[in-house]
């Protein structure tokens, strides 16, 4: 799901859609037509997507023979996935280098705190789930909160239930499913967020949190002179393999991770005066 644009000067989005129904080649020339017009295209997607999608996105960047096609695929729930998405378009209008952009997705991951209000945990398996929380599932009108990132936390919804949230200022981004609870919203008050916005829900979001009857939430950064000192706050290093300057342990493009260190060097025998 592509998020509206934060301000004027987020960047807009490319959906791909279809990817696993249109012919290898239609799908080829359209990732390659993107590729050239920006350079470099990093690709965000939820672990919820489906495989054979995430197959032939593989597929397209291996016959791309390129290292400017970026896959990042971090774990976190569909809404949170799509406040990545435009974090990182909101940072593309800035100075910063497609591999620095790109491995900034895997920084800005940890700064997200993703969960939501549902109905049953009888079929999450993204969330450690307890037999008495399942047995509690088939109790009619019993609710739970889940927070699935970045500490995964689970509680029965109760006026007094409470999450553990961020340790600085957010908004929170709201997608309401098949389920009635103002819980999200009084949650935000408690972790003292600047507002509260509303979006459609994430296709994928059913399937990621094993029921329809939800309400998504994300607590996130919006400003994007915060995520531009986040960002730049970091040491920047040139990729071993491909050259490219990244931030983090690991090369998003080329997925090279930094080259083990050797064995120490022997001290080099004194020649005596």
């Amino acid at each position: 799901m592509a998020l509206p644009a934060q301000d004027e000067r987020t960047m807009p989005a490319v959906v791909l859609t279809g990817l696993d129904r249109k012919p290898l080649d239609e799908a080829l020339t359209e990732l390659h037509a993107h590729t050239e017009q920006y350079g470099h295209v990093v690709v965000v997607c939820s672990e919820a997507t489906p495989e054979p999608v995430v197959r032939r996105l593989y597929t397209l960047r291996s016959l791309l023979e390129s290292d400017r096609v970026a896959l990042l695929r971090p774990a976190l729930p569909p809404l949170g996935i799509a406040v990545l998405a435009r974090q990182l378009r909101q940072l593309a209008s800035c100075d910063l280098s497609p591999g620095v952009l790109a491995c900034a997705g895997r920084l800005l991951t940890h700064y997200i705190h993703a969960g939501a209000v549902l109905g049953s945990v009888a079929r999450l398996d993204r969330v450690p789930v307890g037999l008495k929380a399942h047995a509690r599932s088939w109790v009619p009108g019993t609710q739970f909160a889940v927070l699935a990132h970045p500490e995964p936390q689970l509680v029965k919804v109760t006026p007094e239930a409470t999450l553990k949230g961020p340790e600085f200022s957010t908004w929170m981004l709201v997608s309401k499913g098949q389920l009635q609870s103002d819980w999200a919203a009084g949650l935000g008050t408690r972790w003292g967020v600047h507002g509260l916005r509303e979006t459609p829900l994430p296709a994928e979001s059913p399937l990621w949190w094993g029921t329809g009857r939800l309400i998504e939430f994300c607590g996130y950064l919006a400003d994007l002179s915060v995520l531009y000192q986040l960002v730049t706050s970091v040491r920047r290093t040139s990729c071993h393999w491909c050259g490219t300057d990244v931030i983090g342990d690991r090369c998003v493009f080329c997925s090279a991770a930094p080259p083990a260190p050797g064995p120490p060097r022997a001290p080099e025998p004194r020649t005596p005066a």
